[in-house]
């Protein structure tokens, strides 16, 4: 449904863009996320032809944007982070506007209807957008996305300005598009594009770092080495029994659980399974175990190890060492691969 290919884009000396590539298959859900000025809005942008891009191309359903624009952002629906609004129009006339505006063939009155119906703002559509509340304007801006039902959906932000009663309904009502539209999410709530979402790219210093499924990212970035254990006895005894594992590299104290109940995290050494050692040890000295499991990688802990420092370092020594080899090698020489 969405295609972007080789996507570059610079501002004077700064590198916006450098070859992102990425699709969404129709039906799909995918989360956008990036640090503040990774290039997570200006893709975003040139996706829906607000900007456009020095090289490389986006095809939404069969329609290149800068070709057939026309074509292209009659299948997009935008909601920005600040949702574009006439503050001075009342909430209806202003769905009437962007009805008009689209040139949708929908029944006019059952439509705008059924949208304002869906996104709960029927009990303000005669007032003035200027005098309600952020919540109400980001579901105003929602709506107007919605209307004429894109067959794609990008959404900046959808949940800011709500209150949780609404974040959650609204949750519930992006997950119910997801059957039937296309969806971009970006969101620095994570836990949010965590729940909703089937895929995850992750955009950073203009280059995507991940693509990948959240159980997936999940699975390759948890350390299988470190293990939460919860034990009952005395602490510090605890501690110093587990430390004396063979292979283990390191034993922290976690929280008190409750009344002679603590939480441990133990980091053993690659390809070691201690979890045998850590039971047997425990039952030799009558410390019961009340928890054991690896140790949980959220997207949250895999967004921060992506957008690192050094991470970003590692991505460009390595670049660099790709490039310093290629230059050994005349034109008439293969470079080693």
């Amino acid at each position: 449904m969405i295609e972007v290919k080789n996507l570059c884009k610079k501002y004077a000396d700064k590198i916006a863009l450098n070859s992102v590539n990425f699709s969404v298959n129709k039906g799909e859900i995918l989360g956008f996320l990036g640090p503040n000025g990774a290039g997570k809005t200006t893709t975003m942008n040139i996706i829906t032809g607000y900007l456009s891009a020095d090289e490389g191309t986006v095809t939404i359903d069969g329609a290149e944007i800068f070709e057939n624009p026309i074509r292209a952002k009659s299948k997009i629906g935008y909601l920005p982070e600040i949702p574009p609004l006439y503050l001075d129009m009342p909430v209806y006339r202003y769905l009437e506007f962007i009805y008009e505006l689209k040139r949708i063939k929908l029944n006019k009155k059952e439509h705008l209807y059924e949208i304002c119906n869906l996104l709960d703002i029927l009990d303000v559509k005669d007032r003035i957008i200027k005098n309600l509340s952020k919540g109400y304007k980001q579901r105003i801006g929602f709506a107007a996305a919605l209307v004429g039902y894109p067959p794609v959906l990008i959404l900046d932000e959808p949940t800011v300005g709500l209150d949780p009663k609404q974040i959650t309904e609204l949750r519930e009502f992006i997950k119910k598009l997801g059957k039937n539209h296309t969806v971009i999410l970006s969101s620095h709530i994570l836990s949010e594009v965590q729940a909703l979402c089937d895929r995850i790219v992750v955009i950073n210093n203009g280059k995507i770092v991940a693509d990948d499924t959240s159980k997936n990212l999940s699975e390759n970035f948890s350390d299988k080495n470190k293990i939460l254990v919860q034990i009952e006895g005395e602490k510090t005894k605890i501690r110093s029994l587990l430390s004396n594992i063979k292979g283990i590299k390191s034993v922290s104290m976690g929280k008190e659980v409750s009344e002679d109940i603590y939480e441990f995290t133990v980091n053993a050494g690659r390809d070691i399974n201690i979890r045998k050692d850590i039971f047997d040890i425990c039952a030799k000295n009558r410390f019961p175990i009340l928890l054991m499991k690896l140790e949980e990688t959220n997207l949250e802990d895999i967004f921060l190890q992506l957008t690192s420092d050094d991470a970003n370092f590692a991505m460009n020594k390595g670049l660099q060492q790709k490039e310093s080899t290629a230059k050994k090698y005349d034109k008439n020489e293969e470079a080693p691969k």
